[in-house]
């Protein structure tokens, strides 16, 4: 790590690489990955022999788009730890995934993968703006999910003390936020709304202390959901990336422009894909992030699609850092709807509503069946004050902003303060009744 005048610590010798020497350091990465998985885990041998490929046919990056994809039921099949690149002993963390619809994906790391991952989240939480000695609030889950750890190991790393709070219990997260003066807040952003809503009913100004920077990640938030975090919580609201499956954490951040996240190309190379014809699609166009990873042991990941929807963007950055910024992710492939012929992703449905006035930034969208076809109604909740008698206008009001903006016709109700339930993690956005049909 490096300290500039300004007091901003980053790896310099990553962040500022030149783009030609960024390439040449992935391109040694990628080849020597990519022989690893094809001697070590039989499931990439296969797949690269039923595309006719092998690590000798990698002479450029361009190469990686002839190699296969590996996707989230890939992992599932090879549960548990059939991926895996080194012997089982060792791997010293596995973390898993809830596994709801089916069996977990299950995720391993040596012991220099942690020290990756933790140097990783580190840059990102300087990137952002935090800095040694800082207070960091840590109310991302613990256990097998990797927000948690993954950034308690990056705040220590980066000389951070570490409050392991995790999510719920949200009454005694105000009273350390407040009382221990935390300067970093790492969550969810619709368990960022859930404290600033808490700390506001309880009288306790967080906006005027010493809090300066949230981290929020793990789900899609628009930007007037940050608007909305800077105003009542009175920080710098930044976006975080990173996925399980890849590393967890610390894959991507946003920089103080706040114009899209950097993602670390010394350890991973990003694609966008067309999602329908699989191409590789030029910087700037939008489509479906891939990701290999270039330095994980125990689990390397080989053009995995993460199935979220982005656009990268090579435009210089004037924070001086060099590697490519991954643009907002809009949605994700397996969220989308379509309602009566439309597309529609519940991020175009929130950018439509956090911020409107009179308005919470709490709703659900409710999915059921009216004959062949779907139907959307959409739950949002009123802002504190206002009267009941404003609820059939407001409502009338967003219906037509959807309807102009995301071009699909929804149900509107707009319920009471409260009614809508809060998130200790990640929310549970959509409710899927169709099958009840």
């Amino acid at each position: 790590m490096h300290i500039s005048n300004d007091g901003y610590m980053f790896a310099k010798d990553r962040e500022t690489m030149p783009r030609e020497h960024l390439a040449g350091l992935q391109f040694a990465r990628l080849k020597d990955t990519l022989t690893r998985v094809y001697a070590s885990v039989p499931h990439y041998r296969r797949a690269f022999e039923a595309k006719g490929v092998s690590p000798e046919d990698l002479n450029t990056l361009e190469d990686l788009a002839r190699f296969p994809f590996t996707v989230k039921d890939d992992l599932r099949e090879a549960y548990p730890f059939k991926l895996f690149a080194v012997p089982r002993d060792q791997v010293v963390r596995l973390h898993a995934s809830s596994g709801t619809t089916g069996l977990p994906t299950v995720v391993g790391y040596t012991r220099a993968d942690i020290d990756t991952w933790a140097g990783l989240m580190a840059r990102c939480i300087a990137c952002a703006g935090g800095r040694p000695g800082d207070i960091l609030h840590n109310a991302y889950g613990y256990g097998l999910f990797t927000g948690g750890l993954g950034a308690h190991y990056g705040a220590e790393a980066l000389g951070c003390s570490v409050v392991p709070m995790s999510g719920g219990n949200t009454e005694k997260q105000i009273l350390l936020l407040k009382d221990f003066g935390a300067n970093v807040v790492c969550c969810t952003p619709s368990y960022a709304i859930n404290l600033a809503e808490e700390a506001e009913r309880r009288g306790v100004d967080l906006k005027g202390g010493p809090l300066r920077v949230g981290l929020f990640g793990a789900e899609p938030w628009c930007q007037g959901m940050r608007l909305e975090l800077e105003e009542r919580l009175g920080i710098r609201a930044m976006d975080v990336y990173g996925l399980s499956e890849i590393m967890g954490p610390g894959v991507a951040v946003e920089c103080a422009e706040q114009a899209g996240l950097h993602g670390w190309e010394d350890h991973f190379l990003f694609e966008v894909i067309d999602p329908e014809t699989l191409r590789p699609l030029p910087v700037g166009e939008q489509g479906e992030l891939v990701i290999t990873t270039l330095t994980k042991q125990a689990l390397p990941m080989i053009r995995y699609r993460t199935r979220d929807i982005t656009r990268l963007s090579d435009e210089p950055c004037p924070c001086g850092r060099t590697h490519r910024r991954i643009l907002r992710v809009t949605g994700r492939n397996d969220d989308m709807m379509i309602i009566r012929g439309v597309n529609v992703y519940p991020s175009q449905l929130e950018a439509v509503m956090v911020g409107r006035p009179g308005l919470a930034p709490h709703y659900q969208l409710i999915l059921q069946r009216d004959g062949s076809l779907d139907t959307l109604t959409v739950e949002v909740e009123a802002r504190e004050g206002l009267p009941c008698d404003d609820y059939d206008a407001i409502g009338r009001d967003l219906g037509r902003h959807i309807k102009s903006l995301v071009g699909v016709t929804a149900r509107i109700i707009v319920v009471p303060p409260g009614q809508i339930a809060r998130s200790q993690g990640k929310a549970a956005r959509v409710r899927d009744l169709r099958k009840q049909y």
